[in-house]
């Protein structure tokens, strides 16, 4: 665990379900981020001792920047109490245009968060792109309409997710898109984010990356 700007902790994990043919490394990223009230953890992953002995004395907070990072959230919601903010899972349509499976195949949409949007398991609260969460975070359009980057004034820091990363050839935007989505409309969402005081990015997939980062991957074109 490394803690790239004050109270700022970044750590990496092995996914538990990464198959070989996945082009992304086997370890990802998960973040916190300590603002004196609440412990915000993004895309949790094995959370580090240390970050759970300070969530005893802050109010822990769960946010995904997909619904697909549930990661170890249900862990995190029986142990520590926390409230979850996610992005909602993908419909049956979105599981069609996505993987090109049969409709039969994607029949429900993903079971991604299920039992915790049903209350089953914790407190689980929806957002979508121009939502402000109470946490003091803005979510802004990413690489799907639940893949999501967030913007964290206090902390002058920019959450990724998916929509950004580094896969093997430094930080730039996520090739993988679904049918119909160009890379130049990706690029076009989160250009507007260059008008904040980004000072560091934070990735689900690679190293935690400065603004300069961003601004080069925002003018990167994908390789043919």
């Amino acid at each position: 665990m490394l803690e790239v700007a004050t109270g700022v902790w970044h750590w990496r994990a092995p996914h538990p379900d990464r198959t070989p043919d996945e082009r992304w490394a086997r370890e990802v990223s998960s973040y916190a981020v300590d603002d004196g009230t609440r412990l915000l953890l993004f895309d949790p992953l094995s959370v580090p001792g240390a970050v759970l002995a300070l969530a005893v004395h802050r109010d822990p907070v769960v946010v995904l920047t997909a619904p697909w990072h549930e990661r170890d959230t249900r862990n995190l919601v029986e142990s520590l109490g926390a409230p979850v903010f996610v992005p909602p899972p993908d419909t049956a349509d979105d599981l069609v245009q996505k993987f090109g499976i049969a409709a039969e195949q994607a029949a429900g949409g993903s079971p991604d968060v299920g039992r915790l949007l049903a209350g089953d398991a914790g407190e689980g609260h929806l957002y979508a792109a121009g939502d402000r969460l109470p946490v003091g975070i803005e979510a802004r359009a990413g690489r799907e309409h639940n893949d999501l980057v967030l913007w964290y004034d206090r902390a002058g820091a920019l959450i990724a997710g998916d929509t950004l990363g580094d896969f093997g050839r430094g930080p730039r935007i996520n090739e993988r898109l679904r049918g119909g989505v160009t890379h130049e409309e990706v690029v076009e969402r989160p250009r507007p984010l260059l008008a904040l005081p980004i000072e560091i990015v934070l990735p689900a997939h690679g190293e935690p990356a400065d603004r300069a980062a961003l601004e080069r991957a925002l003018s990167l074109r994908p390789r043919p």
